[in-house]
Parts: structure tokens; sequence; C-alpha cells
């Protein structure tokens, strides 16, 4: 299933689905339905995994004139993030594909060598923004703004100590999330003040729970600057995989419905290249993972 989170000019935002390319208000299709269903992102991976094959058993069983009342065209709706206030900061992972560890360690302060276990930070829930949407560079902060295409993973229930075999049962869905990365700000090696200020996180455009993905380390993933592709990989180049890092984190913390990690990054960011490229002021980026969608930013410069 495709979920979204929506508003239109008339209304608070609004927890849909995708269906025959119009968008479905969820709690308007549980009216229908005889079901109580949620009007928020949270609340519906709240109730669980098993939801999503009852929601799917129940869109199939509906009569298609069903849908008429409670549908939107995609045009009539602003589209935002996924998940708009995550409960938990989001859980960033560093240098988890090889070619990424090199050209870092060509032009950042980190070693170069394949790290042995996940490299885990964070970022704040101000950090996340929508589809089309501004990202803010604070020039009194940075001059060296950077973007990074990641494949984000959505928790769907609580885990400790989860072994790698049955990491996938607690995984609910798929997203898209732009690690943007201001370079100039880590802070003896922390990564908060890089990675952690206001709208450093675009994400979407939607939520895909996992029965659609079949195979998530096999999915390509890239970013253009201004319609100039910059990164071009898959997910089968992960050095840590989901499984991986489901495994590490669930030992370190306990993983709650909701918790979002982004898996990681490719090579091709602005600081690996010769010479370096940094976002500046109206430039445009397009962050895309193959089977969930792209999402679209412009950088906006303040001086605060």
């Amino acid at each position: 299933m495709k979920l979204l989170t929506y508003q239109t000019k008339d209304t608070e935002p609004r927890l849909g689905f995708l269906h025959n390319n119009q968008v479905i208000d969820m709690e308007d299709f549980g009216e229908i339905s005889n079901f109580p269903l949620p009007s928020d992102m949270l609340d519906l991976i709240d109730m669980g995994i098993e939801i999503i094959d009852e929601l799917n058993e129940m869109v199939a069983e509906t009569p298609e004139n069903y849908f008429k009342e409670i549908a939107y065209e995609l045009e009539e709706v602003t589209l935002l993030a996924p998940i708009q206030k995550p409960r938990k900061n989001i859980i960033g992972i560093g240098l988890n594909y090889t070619e990424h560890v090199a050209e870092s360690a060509r032009t950042l302060d980190t070693t170069g060598k394949l790290p042995q276990k996940p490299i885990i930070f964070s970022k704040p829930p101000t950090t996340v923004t929508g589809t089309n949407t501004e990202i803010i560079k604070n020039t009194k902060l940075t001059s060296q703004l950077d973007w990074e295409v990641e494949l984000a993973v959505i928790i769907g229930k609580q885990g400790k100590y989860v072994p790698k075999a049955e990491a996938m049962d607690y995984v609910f869905g798929y997203t898209v999330i732009n690690d943007i990365s201001a370079r100039d700000c880590r802070r003896e090696g922390q990564w908060i003040v890089s990675k952690g200020q206001d709208t450093f996180a675009p994400m979407g455009p939607i939520l895909v729970t996992k029965d659609e993905i079949e195979n998530p380390h096999n999915l390509n993933l890239s970013l253009k600057v201004n319609g100039i592709e910059k990164q071009n990989s898959n997910t089968k180049f992960l050095l840590f995989n989901i499984n991986d890092l489901i495994e590490d984190l669930s030992i370190v913390f306990t993983l709650d419905p909701g918790d979002i990690i982004a898996t990681g990054t490719p090579a091709g960011v602005g600081a690996g290249r010769d010479p370096q490229e940094w976002l500046h002021d109206g430039d445009v980026v397009e962050a895309t993972v193959e089977g969930i969608g792209t999402i679209i930013n412009t950088v906006k410069e303040i001086s605060r």
C-alpha cells in the first residue's frame, strides 16, 4: 500500500493512500468500510504491521463507486512528509556504502577504514520537511551544504535484541530521505550540528508498505541537483544491510513503532567531488528511490 500524509486548502493534515492514481482519505475509508481507521500515520502504524494485509483486503473488496466520494485528484492536494512529527530522533547511519567511505576519507576527517559496526547518529524531529518545500541554508552557520539520498526504513513494532534473521518482521515500510549535511558544522567529530538543523531531513513523497517492495536490498537510488545527476547507486551495495542495522540498533536501544532509520548514502556527495560542490540559494535537489518516488526541494539561504 502506498500511504501518504496530505492536506487540502480546507483541511488539516490527513492520512491517505493511493488508489487508481487518486488520494483516498483513510479515516473516510474506514467509515464506508465500517472499520475505524485513523487520520494520522503514526496512529496507523500503532495498529500493527498486520493492518497492512487487512487494508489491502478491504480495498480489494470495496466497490469502485464507493471511492468516489472520498477521493481527491493528486493535483488537489499538497503532499506532506509521511511522518510529519516523529516521536523520536531519526536514526542516521554514516559511511554505509564502501565508495562513500573512500570519498569521505579523501576530503573529510574520516579514516577510510571500513566500519566494523554501524556508525550511528541522529537527526531531531524538527529536521523533517516534505517534498516541494525549502531546505534552509543558514549562511551564518554553513557555507558547505551537501546532499545525501537515502532509503529510510520505518519500524512497525517494538523490538529489543532482534535477531538478524527476524529483522524484516519489524519493518512497516520505506520512504526516501535526503540527509542534508552542513560539512563545516561538525564539532570535534560530533555530527548533530552538521546533520540536525531544521529542514535537514526532506522525506517522502510517500510511505510504501513493505509488501510492495519485493527486495529492499536491490533498489536503485539517485540524486540530481538542478537536473544534473550527482548520485546513482543501488541498495545492494549497503555495507550493513537492513537486517544488520535492526539487529545492531536493537541491541543498543529499543526500537519503537514509527522509528525511522536512514540507512546511509552512496558515493557522489558534494564533499567528495574534485573540486567540491555545495548547495546554494535556489538550487533544486531531487532525491529518488526506486519503487517509492522522488522528493524535490529548493535551497533557500538565510542569515541569522
